[in-house]
Parts: structure tokens; sequence; C-alpha cells
């Protein structure tokens, strides 16, 4: 059995940071684990125009330390009033992504599109540019558990007319969206959540109503989830971590209309060590959290690495007033250190230079 295991840190490529107070509570975390990590935009208010993704960059590195090699991947916030001018102005400010949330699917994300071909100068100024486009990929108003499952007509069609645009499914959650990325050309990835590929929805709600593992998309069936971890551990790389970890306080989640969103920063590499070892891959850890993201999105792989060895731990019941994802779990995995080769701080300049 292996007791220790070193990878290369892992890069995040779905993440929301929130704020503030906030920010400077969950943003060590992530920092601690990830070289990287592509920030979500659905700030309030979100981050649309180059001003508003420049001010906010500088808001998350002005909180990191001198020791910390991490680099923000800055998106930004694709709304009905996007234009291809505001696209390339992005590009310029570093932009990484751009994010699209359809009106109301998920935490502030009003305002949101309602008719996605009407960006369609958009998408072709993302293609032009080398922008991701990301896509909380559902359709508002359909029945909670088959929202997902909807917008996959969307998907195939924007593959088709957009060839060249790299677009990724984030968080999937269906065997049927595993189907269609795979289905779809290279230029189509998913992205798979730390707390998708462990929980359905009987987690949620099947006995005592859990609001600490409530998100969006909600998460399904057995079949479902059991789909995500074939295709986490598959090794294929269309497929690679972003954990969505999503922190609201406490008082937002115990309430008669807790928010969604699931804590995962801080248990991040541990959750997925043994959900990868449980599964029999955990040779295929490193590619899922740091290498297949980073190629699909043209960056360096990191050249700083991180370690974990076996030994029992159990997670706290809170961090900073925010409840983490499997709180008072025992893993056997732990985190150790991380380390940086000699061209540790090479690698986050060209990364900065890439975004």
């Amino acid at each position: 059995m292996t007791s220790n295991l070193r990878i290369r840190k892992a890069d995040d490529m779905h993440i929301h940071l929130r704020q503030g107070e906030l920010l400077a509570k969950v943003l060590p975390h992530t920092a601690s684990q990830c070289a990287r990590a592509l920030v979500m935009p659905n700030t309030t208010p979100p981050i649309v125009t180059a001003d508003d993704l420049n001010n906010y960059r500088n808001s998350i590195q002005k909180l990191l330390k001198t020791e910390d090699a991490f680099v923000p991947l800055m998106t930004f916030r694709v709304m009905p009033t996007t234009t291809p001018a505001m696209v390339k102005d992005h590009k310029r400010a570093g932009a990484t992504a751009g994010k699209l949330y359809p009106e109301g699917v998920t935490t502030n994300s009003e305002g949101g599109v309602k008719d996605l071909q009407t960006l369609y100068p958009v998408y072709k100024a993302m293609e032009e540019e080398g922008l991701v486009l990301c896509l909380h990929g559902e359709v508002p108003g359909v029945f909670s558990l088959d929202r997902e499952t909807a917008f996959l007509e969307t998907l195939r069609t924007l593959a088709k007319d957009f060839p060249k645009l790299k677009i990724v499914l984030e968080h999937a959650t269906t065997a049927d969206a595993i189907d269609t990325v795979l289905k779809l050309s290279a230029n189509v990835a998913a992205t798979l959540t730390a707390h998708h590929l462990r929980i359905t929805l009987d987690d949620v709600i099947g006995d005592k109503l859990n609001p600490h593992v409530f998100c969006k998309p909600i998460a399904k069936r057995p079949a479902d989830r059991d789909a995500l971890l074939k295709a986490a551990t598959s090794g294929n790389p269309k497929f690679f971590l972003g954990s969505d970890s999503a922190p609201h306080p406490v008082e937002s989640k115990e309430c008669a209309c807790g928010a969604a969103g699931v804590y995962t920063a801080p248990v991040l590499l541990p959750v997925l060590a043994e959900t990868f070892e449980s599964a029999g891959h955990l040779d295929k850890l490193e590619s899922f959290t740091s290498r297949f993201g980073a190629e699909f999105y043209r960056l360096p792989l990191n050249e700083q690495y991180i370690e974990l060895h076996r030994e029992s731990w159990t997670v706290e019941n809170q961090y900073g007033g925010v409840v983490p994802f499997m709180a008072g779990h025992r893993f056997a995995w732990k985190l150790s250190s991380a380390s940086s080769s000699s061209k540790a701080n090479k690698t986050k300049q060209t990364a900065k230079s890439s975004a």
C-alpha cells in the first residue's frame, strides 16, 4: 500500500473565491494545494469589463503571501450586453476564459443569458482571440434533475457552429453529459468536481436535509455519479478537475432559502486521493488534477509539487464560519508539504503571460 503520494500541484479549473473578508478566509486553502485556479466571475457586481477583471485580480494578489506560488486565472462573465470589442479588451487584460450563465440557474446568475444564439458574434470573437468558453450547462425552468440533459443539444450546436472554439461544460453531473462530451471534438471538455464524484441526491435529501451538499447543478442518481467517477479515473484528457468550490457562511446555508454551493477547497486533494484510491486508480490522480486542464487551456505544466502521506485526520466542522465538504469525516490521506523546482518562479511568470 502506498504511504506517500507526490504529484504536481493542482490546477483547479473552476473555483469561486468570493470577495472581501470571505476571499481572505478561503484563498489560503486553494493557494496551498493549487498552483493555478480559474476564478469564476459571478461576483457582486459581476466581472463584466476589463477594469473589473483587473481590479478583481489585484484584490486576490494582494492577499497572497510572498511564498505563495499561486496564479489566479481570470474570467469575465458573458452577458447579454457583451460585445466582440469587450472580448478583445478582456484578452488584453489577461483573461483566460469567459463564463456564460443562463439566466437564474445558480448563485448570482441574475441578468444572465436567455438566448445563447444572440451572442454568436461574441463566441466568434472568443474563438479568434483563443479564449475558452465555459458553460454552466443547465436550462432554467426545466425539472431540476433534467436541466443539464436539456442543455446538451445547445452544447452540440455550439460545438458544430464554432469548431475552433474551446468549450468547457462545467461541473458535469450526468451520464448523458459524459457521453455527449466523449462524442464531440477534442475542443470540447468537461470539468468534474470532487463532491459530484462522491454524492448523489440521496446525500442531499435522502434522509435529513443536508444544505452543505446542496449545489447547482444538483447531485443526481447513483448511475450518474458512477459515470462521472469512471470518466475522472479513465485517463481521458477531456475530463479534468474543476472543484466548483463555492463557500457560503453557515447562516446562508442553514436557513429557509439556503444558498447553492459546496465548499471543498480545504479538503480538495485528500478527498480526491481517497476517491481515486477507492476506485483503484490512484495512478490517474495527477493527470486529472494537474495535467489535462493545463493542456486543454494551453498552459505549461506546473513545476511545483505537493505531497500527501497516509495519516488519519478529521475534517474540522467549520473553517472561517464556512462548513466544509465532509465535515467530521476521517481521511486516510493528509497534506504534507508543497515544494518548488528551481524553475517555479519562471513557471509562475509563464502562466501569467499565457493567461
